[in-house]
């Protein structure tokens, strides 16, 4: 009997053996296990990432052959260090401090010694690489850009770190994936994946052929191309009529969230940040702390939005039954906040809803605030209402548009006020300055152009995207698809509508001067105050310029906003470039090349010079 439990027991123990090494040697094929092995070394092919396309076919971003020099540093044999160093262009110091970076990571894995080299530099190294041992050039693609612009937009690729390569397993040292804008958010369609072919080693460290014959080694797959929603026309001319100025631009498709231009300014040719001059301009880049060229306005920049906030009081009021449009209020050239006179240029007078918008009439805003809130019994339960109606035009938080995130500006709350002045200690004439756009409120660019499609569609819009289709096929994810309704009933858009109109096509309007033949545009200017500590001092700076419009009026293809830092009034600098960009897109061309001139030629370095050279701000001074 104990013979036979004894062979029992030793069959048992054969029979797991050997089914665990069937299974080790059928089954399990994972590339963190086959490389466990010493004996076996992995070889990369990399597919092209995906070519990028603006709305039209038009290419944005493609690909350039580049080549990196690789390295397994335990099959380095001694060299000439400084003949090799010269042909890579780099010093010594700099191949010790690598080479020692490589073991580190990896003594038998392949790492990156030097990337991106050019067509040039490998067909000098190519012929010399037999005489270094552990050394071998491996292929890659590089992004080539057919656009100066919409670098914000586009994003860059970089080399992967140690904290990639910690959350991400796909990632080997070396390899390159999206860091901003489209080529991070969309990194798994553009990179596609990899090949891997597995080579195993006799003891004497010897290639002699592919692992299980070549059966676990797989192909490359090509990345996706995409085209997204930008107009490359319209985003470049955009961007030179923002030459020498700061501030951000977005324009909406209302019918559809598509975005068709994203700027932000200055900017930088988004070449600069491709191959191996690539940490050095970004470190220049980086650096210029005073014009930002790598922060994003359109979607960081949270500013007062100014008197186009206007609009959105005035559709609260229609809603909740306060006003209708041919209310009127007295405007005695401003209003009162507290004891301070807030100036109003519309030249007083009996203002009605649609004067109160063509002329931008503060003290009829002013009014129609206090009226909101005069409704309901308690400053929190009318507090509650307007700030739900704001929410609603996407205002105050994230849009979730498919771009890393930006800021989500600031709709306040009751419990925002109740920190500062105390529950039940506030009123409507505490915080009266939202009425015109200023007080607590921020708001970004991006969602600026949001909120003017929401009227233009007399109350709907759809999600921002900045993605249009996906290898030739449109995408129809709901989130970009379904309209997201405000809780404004679409019978009182219209006499907001008009007053926007209006603010062009009449006399008196704050943009009559800015017409265009032939298209009928909805606007609205806006001038919000801008200040700054210098030297500790809270100072008042030159107004930022903002604007918001669409057009044509009756069938909306484009809604834009514009926000210039230091600006003067709305109508200067944002409204004309809103008004030049509405053209340039509806028409192709350009009529009022006297307004296109200013532009062009027209810089604020100036004004963004003031706070250093300590030259005193005239606040809105013309000077044309």
């Amino acid at each position: 009997m104990r013979k036979i439990l004894l062979s029992l027991i030793i069959v048992v123990i054969a029979i797991t053996f050997l089914g665990r090494l069937s299974y080790l040697q059928i089954f399990s094929f994972s590339a963190e296990q086959v490389l466990e092995d010493p004996a076996i070394k992995a070889i990369y092919d990399y597919p092209e990432r995906g070519y990028i396309y603006d709305r039209n076919g038009h290419l944005l971003v493609g690909n350039d052959p580049a080549y990196d020099v690789m390295v397994i540093p335990r099959e380095v044999k001694p060299l000439d260090t400084l003949e090799f160093c010269g042909l890579l262009g780099i010093d010594k110091d700099k191949f010790v401090e690598k080479l020692r970076k490589a073991r580190v990571y990896s003594p038998r894995l392949p790492s990156v010694l030097v990337p991106q080299l050019s067509k040039q530099d490998y067909a000098k190294l190519q012929e010399k690489m037999r005489k270094y041992k552990g050394f071998y050039i491996q292929k890659r693609s590089l992004r080539y850009y057919d656009t100066p612009s919409a670098a914000n937009v586009l994003g860059y690729i970089s080399e992967v770190n140690e904290g990639d390569l910690a959350v991400n397993k796909y990632y080997v040292q070396g390899e390159l994936k999206g860091r901003t804008g489209v080529e991070r958010y969309y990194e798994d369609l553009l990179r596609g994946r990899k090949g891997v072919q597995y080579i195993q080693k006799d003891r004497f460290n010897r290639d002699i052929g592919p692992y299980k014959n070549g059966t676990i080694d797989t192909l490359p797959e090509q990345g996706k191309q995409i085209s997204i929603t930008i107009d490359k026309t319209l985003q470049e001319y955009g961007e030179l009529l923002m030459n020498g100025k700061r501030g951000g631009i977005v324009a909406i498709e209302p019918a559809t969230g598509e975005i068709l231009s994203m700027i932000s300014g200055p900017t930088y040719d988004p070449a600069l940040l491709v191959g191996r001059e690539r940490s050095k301009n970004y470190t220049k880049l980086y650096n210029d702390t005073i014009a930002n060229p790598t922060w994003d306005r359109s979607i960081h920049a949270q500013q007062p939005p100014g008197s186009p906030f206007k609009t959105l009081n005035a559709l609260i009021a229609l809603q909740e039954g306060v006003l209708d449009e041919s209310s009127t209020i007295q405007c005695y050239h401003g209003f009162y906040v507290g004891k301070k006179k807030r100036g109003c240029h519309c030249g007083g007078g009996l203002r009605n809803m649609n004067q109160g918008i063509y002329q931008s009439c503060n003290a009829y805003f002013a009014g129609a605030f206090r009226k909101i809130y005069e409704k309901f019994e308690t400053t929190d339960e009318g507090m509650d209402v307007w700030e739900k109606h704001m929410r609603s035009f996407g205002l105050g938080d994230y849009l979730g548009y498919d771009l890393p995130f930006g800021q989500k500006g600031r709709i306040p709350s009751k419990e925002y006020y109740d920190k500062w002045y105390g529950d039940n200690r506030w009123s409507s004439s505490y915080i009266i300055s939202n009425s015109i756009g200023q007080g607590e409120i921020l708001a970004t660019p991006v969602q600026l152009a949001n909120m003017t499609a929401a009227i233009a569609n007399r109350g709907h819009y759809f999600t921002p995207h900045i993605l249009k289709k996906i290898e030739g096929k449109d995408i129809t994810e709901p989130k970009f698809t379904e309209a997201k309704h405000t809780t404004i009933d679409p019978k009182h858009f219209e006499p907001i509508v008009q007053g926007m109109a209006d603010v062009y096509r009449k006399r008196g309007g704050t943009a009559y001067w800015l017409q265009i033949p032939d298209i009928e545009i909805a606007g609205k200017t806006g001038t919000a105050e801008n200040f700054t500590k210098i030297d500790g001092v809270r100072t008042q700076l030159t107004d930022h310029s903002v604007f918001v419009a669409f057009a044509p009026v009756d069938d909306p293809k484009i809604a834009i906003a514009v926000y210039i830092e230091n600006g003067y009034f709305g109508s200067r600098y944002a409204g004309h470039i809103a008004t030049l960009m509405i053209e340039k897109y509806l028409k192709g061309e350009i009529t009022r090349t006297d307004l296109e001139k200013r532009m062009l030629e027209k810089t604020l370095e100036a004004e963004y010079a003031k706070p250093y050279s300590g030259e005193e701000f005239k606040i809105n001074e013309r000077v044309w």
